[in-house]
This record gives C-alpha cells, sequence and structure tokens, in this order.
C-alpha cells in the first residue's frame, strides 16, 4: 500500500480559456471543473488508478465540499476532523497550454491536531510499502513537519520507502535535518533543488532547458551525499534526472502536445513509486516516472494518467557520468 499525506489539500478548481489571457481584463472559460486535490492526493490518485493499494490521509472537515470530491474517486482516505474551509487552487488554461495557478490559504491546525495528524500518520504507515509526506504546509503546521514526520517513521519502520515533495521553508527545514531524518527519495523540480542545495534554482532549469544538465546532476548528488538514497528531478520537457550513490541517469520525454502541467509532477512521483515498490531498478524507475508525467502533461486540466494512457516505449533512459562531491 501506498500511504499519502497532505497536510494542506486543496479543492483544485480549473478553468479552460477560449482565448489567451487578458490581464486586467474580462476573460470568459469554455469549460470548468472542480476536484480534490493536493500533492499527497494526486500521488494517491494516480496509484489507485494504477489498480495499486493506497491510502490518503488529510485534515478536512466532515462537512467540507472537498471530502466528497474526494469520496466520489472512490479514494481510500483517513480525514483528521478540523474547522475551516480546505483551500481552493483555481488553475487558468489557455489552448496553447500555459497554465496559470492561483492557490487560496488552507485552514489553520491547532497544535493537538499536528500531533494527531503525525500520531494517525505513523499508525496507518504499520500497512505501508512507503509513504508519502506531500504538498505546503497549512497555518498552524511548523515548518519541521516532514523533518518530525521522517524521524517518527523510520524509528517505528527502519525499511519504510518515505518520499518526499515540497517546496520553500519546508524544503529548507527537511534538508537541515538531513543528519538524523533524511528521506528514501525526494522529488523536486530544477527550482526548488536550488532551494534545498542553496543554488538559484532558475539557473539550474534554464542549464537543463538548454540541454546542460551538469549543474542539475551535481546539486542533486550533493543531496545524495547528505543521506536522502534517490533524488528523482523533474525539468518539465527537458524530461527528469535520477541521482544514487550507485549512478545517476536522464530520462527524454516522447513528444506530447502539452495542454496542462498541473499534476504532471505528482504523475512522475507515482510512477516512480510504483515501479520501485514493483521491484523495478532505478533506470526503469526512472522511465516510468517520465511517463507518467508526460502523460499527465497531455491530459486537460487536473486530469491525471491512467497505465493505459502511458507511452513507456518512447521515454529514453541514458546513464550519466557521477564524480564526487560534497554533502550540502
Amino acid at each position: 500500500m501506498i500511504l499519502t499525506v497532505t497536510p494542506n489539500p486543496s479543492i483544485d478548481a480549473t478553468l479552460h480559456l477560449s482565448e489567451d489571457i487578458e490581464l486586467g481584463g474580462v476573460n470568459r472559460a469554455a469549460s470548468a471543473t472542480s476536484i480534490a486535490g493536493g500533492k499527497g492526493v494526486n500521488v494517491a490518485r494516480v496509484a489507485h488508478l494504477a489498480g495499486h493499494a493506497v491510502a490518503a490521509l488529510f485534515p478536512s472537515s466532515v462537512s467540507d465540499q472537498f471530502l466528497h470530491l474526494v469520496a466520489a474517486t472512490g479514494l481510500p482516505f483517513d480525514n483528521l476532523p478540523v474547522a475551516g474551509s480546505i483551500r481552493v487552487n483555481t488553475t487558468l488554461t489557455e489552448p496553447g497550454g500555459r497554465t496559470t495557478k492561483i492557490n487560496g490559504p488552507g485552514p489553520e491546525l491547532s497544535a493537538d491536531q499536528v500531533t494527531e495528524l503525525l500520531t494517525r500518520l505513523v499508525d496507518r504507515a504499520a500497512h505501508a510499502d512507503a509513504v508519502v509526506l506531500a504538498g505546503s504546509l497549512p497555518p498552524g503546521v511548523p515548518e519541521t513537519f516532514y523533518v518530525d514526520a521522517t524521524a517518527a517513521l523510520q524509528a517505528r519502520f527502519p525499511d519504510l520507502i518515505i518520499a518526499v515533495d515540497t517546496s520553500d521553508n519546508p524544503l529548507r527545514a527537511l534538508g537541515k535535518g538531513f543528519a538524523t531524518a533524511a528521506p528514501t527519495i525526494i522529488k523536486p523540480n530544477g527550482f526548488e533543488l536550488g532551494q534545498l542545495a542553496g543554488l538559484d534554482g532558475a539557473s539550474l532549469e534554464t542549464a537543463a532547458e538548454n540541454g546542460d544538465f551538469g549543474p542539475v546532476l551535481a546539486a542533486a548528488a550533493r543531496v545524495v551525499a547528505s543521506g536522502v538514497r534517490e533524488v528523482l528531478v523533474t525539468l518539465g520537457g527537458a524530461g527528469a534526472l535520477l541521482v544514487t550513490a550507485a549512478g545517476a541517469w536522464r530520462a527524454t520525454p516522447p513528444p506530447v502536445t502539452v495542454r496542462s502541467t498541473v499534476g504532471a509532477g505528482d504523475s512522475s512521483l507515482a510512477g516512480y513509486l510504483l515501479a520501485r515498490i514493483a521491484g523495478k531498478e532505478p533506470p526503469e524507475a526512472l522511465r516510468s516516472a517520465v511517463a507518467y508525467g508526460t502523460a499527465a502533461a497531455g491530459l486537460p486540466g487536473t486530469d491525471l494518467p491512467s497505465p493505459a494512457q502511458l507511452n513507456i516505449d518512447g521515454v529514453s533512459v541514458s546513464p550519466l557520468p557521477l564524480s564526487p562531491v560534497k554533502d550540502i
């Protein structure tokens, strides 16, 4: 089973525009959808579509529309009751595939609720092959939550696969805790890798877009040297890099007409975990990750891919030279 934890879930509202956005003007949507979202929820949904056992843990009022949207998907879940409304994240998609996101604030959690969320996480992890800690943190949740969660899980389940996908201060806090609580897997994009390694993330992404993967490779290798076993860096149209202590690989995606990038990174992480849990070696898991991410990018709005929509054979994976580095 894959257990996902989403401390700050969302209702993902998507407006499909018939024309490009006119800033400061009136824009009309050709269609609109609302689904249950948040990074961990998305990972769980993709794994669920693949037929894998999953459970999604998150805080939510029992009367919130979010909970009804989750139930409608058939996704197994465990909600921690809280007051306040789940945030709404609005995505505007243009005909050419460009997306603009506006993320709302989440409900505040009390100290007792944070403790209960952590307790439920550890209890549910007893039945999991992998745990995914993902997304931003709502008000009231300390920036060290993912560090605390990783430490608590490793104390109880030393062999459990723990994957983290977050950004900004929670990611920086995670990096500071690598010495005592390094997760098994992290999945940053280029910008987030820069946050973690103390580098200019925009420059890392620009270099990769121009075919220079050396800076991303070096930064990811530093993270591995700090204790993280596997670093999966998603780079949009440039593909993805995987770095472990044993080697490094680059995956190039098959051609795709990008319709929406929402959920592509979450789909990549789900594809990677599904392959690793199935016993696939890192290069093949990377291939799966990029196939899932590419399939997601080719779908409209917040749609997520199923195995039938993958082009596994269209993903090219090649090894990269890995030099010894110092940790961060």
